[in-house]
């Protein structure tokens, strides 16, 4: 498999895929083309911040701002501006420019065009850094906190890099590095989520904070960071010549005198020391770092000597500052200057730089077009299989006896009979009445779940793709989330049918732009990766500026939790699920073929376009049903299927039944662990199955990860 980029910046032979012109390097030129984009990004930045000062909440338009500036404002003006305005300000120029430049040094040193901090988890190490000192309750120095920040961002990205084989002879491509990164991010916000669950009171209000924020009230806090950015700027800078050869590969590298690894080393080094900086200073605000420099690159293909990065570095940090403040303008811009305070800024670059992965994945070669799965590779014997099946039944059965057992008060085997049998005392009664319909809801989820997972696995002959990755269970997600702040008093069946339109219209959406000219599995992923993170965005909006007093309702249910459910809640659901049954069982040998390729399912007679749209709109039924009866749950199904083709092989008469009854063990499991562990306080089951999952995850990228040469 290789992937790459149009125009002018596929890899040569051991080049970085991000090379902007020939195999001979980045051409030297007189740098007039350089600075003329530079000179543009200066102007248009100047001029976002001349707009940018004069919003705000305050009466205080252009001409109070320059009565101000000239001295003959009001000292209430005065204090606007600089207690509230200008630290904002200085805050998006900082971040955005070490965002972009971030940006920049990671891809040359990834030699991966889609490489950022939020791609390789820089952001998300970060921010579960700043959190987990916070739910202490121990207040640190800005300069200490951005310390700690520093090594978990430095931890997620040596992680990912190992994961995805980056930077070496070996590099996986774009695909494994987004893959890894949004694997150990999301692991990792399960934790940060987690922890603002747990400890409210102590790391509640970071929760909007979360999101990228750059509202500051002293302008002492940025500040503090402007000299370690600036260092680390300069710091790359004189490294420029060495990340030059590094782009040359590493034979002309170490030719030239430079060692490429340890300039690798210090890039990534540098990079996540601004990253930490920005995410300490105003919270991950995603996509700058990816954003910025591709787009200097994509213009360094037709102006000369930009790639040089003497050039490329500022210019991205540039643009950089341009996306951060102009994000800003354009939310207090669009929504008012209320809602510029109270939606994170972080969602609207999130939003933009989602938009802006879709098109590099659209302008993706990919040479998998149509590549063999391995959907027939490992068989089993019957036996076997029904051995397997019928122990995890009986797992599942266990599982489901210790749902009902545990939780903040432990029952006995008695109890739960006699509460089968309608001969319970009240006491008893009341905690299964509340209990059972919680565990029915996990194991009916997890298996719908799993279905969903095995059968968008097959149909995009991918075993890395599941519902959540490809934004599926996000687009559920953020319009139950409408539904539920507008009418917190819904009934399920209406919640259910505002999940389901929100995966249906995710997955037209996704799914038809990824089966553009035929199956392309990288573009598949990266397009649900990014609805996933730009719809994930669009929630956080809607819960800061519809119900910012129940946010921690709102997080928990976006968790995945089965809190509160019950038996009428869980009955679409049921209904979906047992709808599925039939059409599953008929369909079984259609999947078989249709994961191995195109032309078996033809030779035979099935119509290719009419099996896939009915099984995907299967899949997004399941999910959305899912979705609205315990919230977004995450991995379930990639890891049921996945384990369950290892278990009893690759047909799907014995996948199906395997990988639902694996998702329903997977979510009682959780459910129930989520609210013993720490009861009489819960932890949401779609944390603990994504602590669960991105170990999973990290294993199958680890093993199929590239050798070297």
């Amino acid at each position: 498999m290789t992937t790459g980029l149009r125009p002018a910046v596929e890899p040569a032979a051991g080049g970085p895929p991000t090379r902007p012109s020939g195999p001979a390097g980045p051409p030297r030129g007189s740098g007039a083309g350089a600075a003329a984009v530079a000179g543009a990004a200066l102007i248009a930045l100047v001029g976002l911040c001349l707009v940018h000062v004069t919003q705000g909440t305050a009466g205080m338009g252009p001409a109070e701002v320059l009565d101000v500036l000239a001295g003959r404002g009001s000292a209430q003006d005065a204090a606007v501006l600089s207690d509230s305005r200008l630290p904002r300000l200085l805050t998006g120029l900082f971040v955005g420019v070490a965002l972009g430049v971030a940006g920049a040094a990671l891809q040359s040193a990834t030699r991966n065009v889609l490489a950022s901090p939020d791609t390789l988890a820089v952001d998300a190490g970060a921010h579960l850094a700043i959190v987990a000192v916070a739910a202490t309750g121990v207040a640190l120095p800005a300069l200490l906190s951005g310390g700690l920040a520093f090594v978990g961002g430095l931890a997620a990205a040596a992680v990912v890099i190992a994961l995805s084989g980056a930077g070496g002879h070996g590099s996986g491509g774009p695909i494994r590095l987004v893959l890894a990164g949004t694997a150990l991010a999301l692991g990792l916000h399960s934790l940060t989520n987690a922890l603002i669950l747990l400890f409210t009171e102590e790391a509640g209000s970071l929760f909007g904070w979360g999101g990228g924020s750059i509202a500051q009230t002293r302008a002492e806090e940025p500040l503090r960071f402007a000299p370690v950015i600036a260092v680390a700027v300069l710091a790359l800078l004189l490294a420029a010549r060495r990340l030059d050869l590094l782009g040359l590969g590493d034979d002309a590298s170490q030719l030239a005198g430079a060692d490429p690894r340890r300039t690798r080393v210090f890039a990534v080094v540098v990079a996540v020391l601004l990253s930490a900086s920005a995410v300490t200073i105003a919270g991950p605000i995603g996509f700058v770092g990816l954003c910025a420099p591709a787009i200097v690159r994509l213009l360094a293909s037709r102006v000369r000597g930009l790639g040089r990065h003497a050039r490329l570095l500022p210019i991205s940090g540039l643009v950089g500052a341009v996306v951060v403040i102009g994000s800003d303008v354009a939310i207090r811009a669009v929504l008012g200057a209320q809602s510029g305070v109270e939606v994170p800024t972080g969602t609207v670059t999130t939003v933009v730089g989602a938009v802006f992965l879709v098109v590099m994945a659209l302008r993706m070669t990919d040479t998998s077009v149509n590549a063999p799965g391995d959907a027939l590779a490992r068989l089993r014997s019957g036996r076997t299989a029904a051995l397997v099946i019928a122990v995890l039944a009986a797992v599942l059965l266990g599982l489901v006896a210790a749902g009902a057992l545990l939780g903040d008060r432990m029952l006995l085997l008695g109890d739960l009979a006699n509460w089968v049998t309608g001969r319970s005392g009240p006491t008893v009664t009341a905690v299964l009445d509340t209990r059972m319909p919680r565990v029915v809801a996990a194991v009916l989820a997890g298996a719908a779940l799993a279905l969903a997972g095995a059968l968008i696995q097959a149909v995009s002959r991918n075993s890395l793709a599941d519902p959540g990755v490809l934004g599926v269970s996000s687009g559920g997600g953020l319009t139950a989330i409408l539904v539920l702040t507008a009418a917190p008093m819904a009934d399920s069946w209406l919640v259910m049918g505002a999940a389901m339109a929100g995966a249906v219209l995710t997955a037209v959406a996704v799914f038809g732009l990824a089966f553009r000219g035929g199956l392309r599995q990288n573009r598949l992923v990266l397009i649900g990766i990014a609805f996933s993170a730009g719809l994930m965005a669009l929630t956080t909006v809607v819960i800061v500026t519809t119900d910012p007093f129940n946010q921690a309702k709102a997080l928990t249910w976006l968790s995945g939790s089965t809190y509160g459910r019950s038996f009428a809640s869980v009955v679409p659901l049921l209904v979906v699920a047992l709808a599925a049954v039939p059409v599953l069982a008929a369909a079984r040998r259609e999947l078989d073929l249709i994961a191995v390729d195109d032309d078996h399912p033809r030779v035979l007679g099935i119509g290719l376009p009419r099996a896939r749209l009915v099984l995907l709109g299967l899949a997004v039924a399941l999910t959305a049903a899912a979705v609205s009866a315990v919230g977004v749950v995450a991995f379930v199904g990639l890891v049921a299927p996945h384990a369950a083709r290892g278990m009893v092989g690759a047909r799907h008469t014995r996948v199906l039944p395997a990988a639902a009854l694996l998702g329903a063990a997977t979510v009682v499991l959780a459910d129930t662990i989520g609210r013993t562990v720490i009861a009489p306080g819960q932890i949401p089951a779609g944390i603990m199955t994504a602590l669960v999952g991105v170990p999973y995850f990290a294993l199958l990228l680890w093993r199929s990860r590239p050798t070297a040469r």
